[in-house]
């Protein structure tokens, strides 16, 4: 705020070369906006730009940009008053000062000048650590939605709308920063897996599998066919996605099951578990692959620490999911 540059001048002794008043009457309302969503950044005038011999109030740089010019740096000169009267040279350096959004429209311009640097990739760096506490309301009524089943909303809803409201409430700077966040890889996966489990349930694949599973583990008991379930999952998912793995072992899972006579929860869920609690692949989870370039570990690091895991953790899961969801 200028009050407070006022006072830091007036603390240190210091003398304020342009007070910038011009500025201060801007179509920019300061008051509107955040500290992190006012940016800054320098400008190279191109030999053949338009501007060239004009001055700073006629270049419209404000009225069309929505941008205030804060100085102009000239080979070895810094030009700070009197701004609105000086005439703009081939090769001028130009301050600007504007919101982010603003910024990027510069950038967008290619022959007039040059954006030096990458300032809005700079700004993407900087944590929107103010809005963390917006951001953490947002999600937390996003989870009361999904859990309590008093709150009419269903859960895909509810993400969407907190997804929206992340938007509409400043957590990203725009809507280009939301988009990249959006893992498409896993969107396509799922969405081509998902009519795959389908196609294996209509051509009676899913129901052969769930069979075979009935008949050679039903015979001792929803315990043993549960871990065959459990296990196979953990198998596959070594191999393939835990997502797509999940996809493909919940209808079989389900059929089981039915053909058993027995509750299909414990069924899903070890499915669920199995997918999840996969350690000896580096393929199976996103996290898994995340660890392994910082961590500088092979695949058979996993396979000494994670299979053991694995195995450890699908016994406690199968003695656990029935006192769970009982039979």
């Amino acid at each position: 705020d200028f009050d407070k540059v006022q006072h830091f001048a007036e603390t240190y002794r210091l003398e304020l070369l342009d007070t910038h008043m011009p500025e201060e009457r801007s179509a920019i309302n300061r008051n509107s906006l955040d500290f992190y969503d006012i940016g800054i950044a320098e400008i190279v005038l191109m030999p053949t730009s338009g501007l060239i011999n004009r001055t700073i109030g006629e270049s419209g740089f404000r009225d069309k940009y929505h941008v205030n010019i804060l100085g102009i740096r000239r080979k070895r000169e810094y030009i700070l008053n009197n701004l609105k009267d000086e005439k703009m040279h081939s090769g001028d350096v130009l301050l600007v000062q504007g919101s982010w959004n603003a910024i990027g429209h510069l950038s967008q311009e290619n022959s007039d000048w040059v954006v030096l640097g990458q300032p809005l990739n700079e700004a993407a760096k900087v944590t929107l650590d103010y809005k963390a506490p917006l951001a953490g309301v947002i999600m937390l009524l996003m989870i009361m939605a999904m859990v309590f089943d008093f709150i009419p909303i269903a859960p895909v809803t509810a993400i969407m709308i907190a997804a929206v409201l992340m938007v509409l409430t400043g957590c990203f700077r725009n809507v280009e920063a939301a988009y990249k966040t959006i893992n498409w890889e896993s969107i396509v996966l799922i969405a081509a897996m998902l009519p795959m489990s389908m196609a294996l349930e209509k051509t009676g694949v899913s129901e052969y599998i769930s069979n075979s599973l009935v008949s050679g583990l039903g015979v001792y008991g929803p315990i043993a066919l549960l871990a065959g379930i459990y296990f196979t999952t953990s198998l596959l998912t070594m191999f393939i996605s835990n997502t797509a793995t999940a996809v493909l072992l919940a209808p079989i899972a389900l059929q089981s099951a039915i053909q058993i006579g027995t509750s299909p929860y414990p069924f899903l869920f070890a499915v669920t578990v199995g997918a999840s609690m996969c350690f000896a692949s580096p393929f199976s989870t996103p996290p898994n692959a995340l660890v392994m370039p910082a961590g500088q570990y092979t695949f058979m690091d996993y396979i000494k620490v994670g299979l053991p895991l694995q195995i450890l953790i699908g016994i406690v899961m199968i003695l656990t999911l029935p006192l769970l969801f009982p039979f």
